[in-house]
């Protein structure tokens, strides 16, 4: 697929899938470089490491005998896309691209409302320390192997452009109303992952508890995973301390193996019961498996925590009220004694509206609760609906803090102080260290 002599401009090189995509075709030997904002993001550094170009946007950046590959949040009218038109090159959408990238291998898309990121991530790792492997994860991490058998990789639902992939597997981690500025109900979405069902050539893995997956059809067979009778994986025996989750896995009534996970939350252990269920299936050796699975870092944004005086403070990308459940769930197992603050901000007042009893329902199971103010994305700029009506419904507090004034949350001693968002919360834990770092504290 593709010629590698050709120079690929990638158009937002910055996205997360973009950027993921670019570090893949540069390991494979291509000549890559991109265009983004000028602004920094988190996804840059291991383009920087790697010696990618990033230039800003321009038009004058596109030139004759190039490939054009474009990012989903730039529309056709942008000013590159306009002149590799002019200049009759290939444009090709970030996730047409991918559909036809993946085609020569065995290829697994990891596709849900929520999770996507941590089962690609683990199951990229487990793959790539058995076989060769090329993955793209959605935190901005790609690899490109030039020997590669298996293709790990995020699909997202987004306007339904995981549509353009015909995967040999699928892992599907639940089904749940998100992104309601494209889908109009439950029933949209789900209708996006029937479609996606039947473009599937050898299997499907999906979560057993989940009402919508189990009515999914396909012309594959779909094996459910989970902790009950029904489903055809199944872990056992689950023990959750504070260093991770340990549980056995069976296949029926057959025996898989017994599997240690360094993470934490019932989330993890399903998203790894679909990463052990492909490995199965491929008939991989499930004690190389289990070793590859212990020695899992993570992924970037999903539960990152560090310590700053005598707090633990962890930034998370949930942003939808499933995410935050879950990230509250995993830091009660990991600190089963410490006060848990949440401090949050909506991404996109569309999201916030949709979703506000449920929101408030989720950020109540931490013990405290700050807000920020929503975050819009580059579809919107504002609603109508503000930070204050969210802040109302929460009964653990709901106090709104501003990035010049976080002193509210220095109340708090020993405890975990969890920053969660899709927009730039960062700049809240940035700002709330700093106060942290320059306080005097009675640090035990």
């Amino acid at each position: 697929m593709g010629n590698q002599d050709k120079l690929y401009h990638f158009v937002g090189i910055k996205g997360s899938g973009m950027s993921s995509l670019a570090l893949v075709l540069f390991e494979k030997g291509y000549h890559v470089q991109g265009s983004d904002v000028e602004e920094y993001f988190f996804t840059q550094r291991d383009l920087e490491k790697a010696n990618v170009t990033i230039l800003p946007f321009d038009a004058k950046n596109i030139k004759e005998g190039m490939v054009i590959i474009a990012g989903n949040a730039f529309p056709d009218t942008h000013e590159e896309i306009v002149r590799a038109n002019e200049l009759g090159l290939d444009v090709i959408r970030y996730h047409d691209f991918i559909g036809q990238f993946i085609q020569p291998y065995t290829s697994i898309a990891v596709t849900g409302s929520h999770g996507k990121t941590s089962t690609t991530g683990l199951l990229s790792h487990v793959l790539s320390g058995i076989r060769p492997t090329s993955y793209l994860i959605g935190d901005g991490t790609g690899h490109g192997d030039p020997n590669a058998e298996f293709f790990s990789f995020e699909a997202c639902e987004y306007r339904r452009h995981f549509l353009a992939y015909s995967p040999d597997y699928a892992i599907m981690t639940n089904i749940d109303f998100d992104h309601p500025d494209y889908y109009e109900s439950i029933d949209d979405v789900f209708s996006a992952f029937q479609t996606m069902a039947n473009q599937v050539k050898k299997g499907i893995f999906a979560f057993g508890d989940d009402p919508y997956l189990r009515k999914l059809q396909a012309n594959v067979p779909i094996y459910y995973y989970g902790v009950n009778e029904n489903d055809d994986i199944q872990a056992r025996n689950i023990e959750r301390t504070t260093q991770g989750s340990a549980f056995d896995v069976y296949h029926g009534d057959d025996f898989v193996g017994h599997f240690v996970l360094p993470a934490y939350g019932q989330h993890n252990i399903m998203n790894a019961l679909g990463v052990i269920a492909v490995a199965y299936f491929e008939k991989l050796e499930m004690t190389e498996v289990a070793k590859e699975m212990l020695s899992f870092p993570g992924v970037k944004r999903r539960f990152t925590e560090k310590k700053v005086a005598d707090m633990t403070v962890v930034d998370d990308y949930a942003h939808h009220p499933a995410e935050i459940k879950a990230t509250i769930d995993g830091a009660r197992q990991k600190y089963p004694d410490k006060e848990i603050i949440a401090v949050f901000q909506p991404h996109t007042f569309t999201r916030t509206i949709a979703l506000m009893d449920e929101f408030a329902e989720a950020l109540d199971l931490a013990d405290q609760v700050y807000l920020c103010d929503i975050f819009g994305s580059a579809r919107e700029v504002k609603g109508d609906v503000k930070i204050e009506d969210l802040g109302e419904k929460i009964q653990k507090g709901g106090q709104v803090i501003k990035e010049d004034n976080v002193s509210p949350l220095l109340n708090y001693e020993n405890a975990v102080m969890i920053f969660m968002g899709a927009g730039d919360v960062q700049k809240f834990e940035q700002a709330y260290e700093k106060l942290l770092s320059n306080t005097t504290r009675n640090v035990l």
